[in-house]
């Protein structure tokens, strides 16, 4: 860890009161030499071919709470739509897997709405997750658990871009294109890592944050003091 790192994680969950620690994620050009690999087991192929050691990438958000990981490749390959937005894979290499037959033929999600799905723009050697705290300060997201009023504060304080489904775009939307992605959380996601449908997530590119927390410190104070006239004044009612 960092000291840059440390302190960024601490004023982040000060000032918005996170619940969730703040998540970094690194995307790797080079397999890193030492590494701690996540090591839960590798699950049989399905008949389409898919198998990973979760049920989908953003599953390694909540895992990345806790601890640091690094996964490879094949460790995200059950969900289709995950391993297209992590840039492990084209459109063309998904459309004939069942994962993706089904959203399809329920409607959740269209064709034409599919082609605006954001997709990083490299094939990462590794990908590595773990609490911001942690970090060496070399990641290139830093993802947010947060809270409508969490989120509202954040777009006050920095142009926040929100994305519709699926939630796991906002990550290479951030990493590509530098902005403050933000997602309402959509029901795949929502139901594979246990979101509240109070919760929402936010991906901020690293090199944004002095920024970001430059904007919440004025924000977060403006907040505290409305807040205080707002109690006085309801003891007028």
């Amino acid at each position: 860890m960092t000291d840059d790192t440390t302190a960024a994680q601490i004023e982040l969950v000060e000032l918005l009161g996170l619940v969730h620690a703040p998540v970094a994620i690194t995307f790797h050009d080079t397999v890193p030499e030492t590494a701690d690999w996540f090591d839960a087991p590798m699950t049989e192929p399905t008949e389409d071919g898919r198998a990973g050691r979760v049920p989908a990438s953003c599953v390694f958000w909540a895992s990345a709470l806790d601890a640091t990981f690094t996964t490879a490749p094949e460790d995200h390959g059950n969900c289709s739509v995950g391993r297209f937005t992590h840039g492990f894979v084209g459109a063309e290499g998904i459309l004939d897997k069942a994962d993706v037959d089904t959203l399809l033929e329920v409607g959740w999600v269209t064709m034409e709405a599919f082609a605006g799905v954001a997709a990083l723009d490299r094939y990462p050697a590794a990908i590595s997750y773990g609490p911001l705290a942690d970090s060496t300060g070399d990641h290139d997201v830093v993802l947010l658990r947060v809270s409508p009023k969490q989120m509202m504060e954040i777009a006050d304080a920095i142009p926040v871009d929100f994305s519709g489904k699926p939630q796991c775009q906002i990550v290479p939307r951030a990493a590509d294109r530098n902005v403050v992605a933000a997602s309402m959380g959509c029901a795949l996601s929502r139901a594979r890592i246990g979101m509240g449908d109070d919760e929402m997530t936010c991906a901020v590119p690293a090199g944004r944050m002095p920024e970001l927390l430059e904007g919440l410190r004025t924000v977060c104070r403006a907040d505290e003091a409305v807040v205080g006239y707002a109690l006085a004044d309801k003891t007028r009612f």
